[in-house]
């Protein structure tokens, strides 16, 4: 078999982008480098179409796909969390001329990438130790990553094997902790009825963080998006900025904290997505695990479960050249 049949196409399919690589099974880092390439997903009417393109741009020919899809897979069809694709791994299999095709939830894929992090690949937030991802024993971790939406996961270390908990998690609803975090309840519950934490933690969530507390405050002017919201705390130091900034830092403790009672988590969580890396000042900056601490009988636990942020650039990417490895080593189609 040559090198390019070999090769297993990846995906990874979120709300605003689409990346796409080349995996090599047999390499232990088998995400191959330089074969990256990202796309904007409203560029393209399908999933197909969009890997097409890249297929078309990289030469490459290969057989079997895994790719990792924002949303529950249900039946071999995905419904694209925050995008309009419904992407079916048969039709796909057959629109892209593969052998096989195999669908992994996004969160799943970035839970699974995590024993594949180079120490270069994250950096700590907090006082706690890094944690070890070595056999000697079971571990669980926590995986939650605000981008375009909130993804949660879960990685288990289990017999020397991982395993990716998938879950929608980010639809849990959100339980405010404070009166000014009510105050931001109510004014979305007019909006949306239900509010999911999501609704707060995620770029859309950060904008509507910043109108209800602008409105709270009496200082809101006008809706910002995300990338201006955070310019603005970073390079203005406007205040209602900043507030919005912190106030997300300190929810999205709250929310990684709670991930680790509901998970068992005790052996670390993992910021992923788009947000996180950007945030990494404000998160210093200890708001972040003021929150995540601050758990009640639970909060000496918590004071030593490590948190760490993804700034591996395609982690979702290398999540699913995890899963291919896997499927590999298993014998299975990927």
């Amino acid at each position: 078999m040559s090198e390019t049949v070999a090769r297993v196409l990846l995906a990874d399919v979120g709300g605003t982008n689409v990346r796409f690589g080349l995996a090599d099974p047999a390499q232990p880092r088998p995400l191959l480098a330089g074969s990256v390439r990202r796309y904007r997903a409203a560029d393209f009417a399908t999933f197909a179409d969009a890997a097409r393109t890249y297929l078309g741009e990289s030469g490459a020919a290969p057989r079997r796909g895994v790719f990792a899809l924002a949303g529950q897979i249900r039946g071999g069809v995905v419904q694209v969390t925050n995008h309009a694709w419904s992407v079916s791994s048969e039709r796909v299999r057959a629109e892209l001329a593969l052998e096989s095709v195999h669908f992994i939830n996004d969160f799943a894929a970035m839970s699974l990438c995590v024993p594949l992090l180079a120490p270069a690949d994250v950096r700590r937030v907090g006082d706690a130790p890094a944690p070890a991802l070595d056999e000697s024993r079971d571990r669980t971790f926590a995986v939650v990553g605000p981008g375009t939406g909130l993804g949660v996961g879960a990685l288990l270390l289990r017999g020397g094997r991982a395993l990716a908990l998938e879950t929608e998690g980010g639809h849990i609803g959100f339980a405010p902790r404070n009166e000014e975090e009510v105050e931001v309840l109510r004014r979305l519950q007019a909006r949306y009825g239900r509010v999911s934490n999501e609704r707060l933690l995620s770029g859309s969530g950060l904008s509507n963080l910043h109108e209800a507390l602008g409105e709270i405050h009496g200082t809101f002017a006008g809706r910002l998006g995300p990338a201006e919201i955070t310019q603005r705390a970073n390079e203005r130091g406007d205040a209602s900025c900043v507030h919005a900034v912190e106030v997300f830092c300190e929810l999205l403790g709250a929310v990684a904290g709670d991930f680790v009672l509901a998970f068992g988590a005790w052996d670390g969580v993992y910021l992923a997505g788009g947000m996180p890396p950007l945030l990494l000042p404000w998160l210093d900056r200890g708001g972040f695990r003021r929150r995540f601490e601050d758990k009640g009988r639970f909060a000496e636990q918590l004071a030593q479960v490590p948190t760490q942020v993804i700034v591996h650039p395609d982690a979702g990417l290398l999540g699913a050249a995890a899963c291919a490895r896997a499927l590999a080593g298993a014998g299975a189609a990927a």
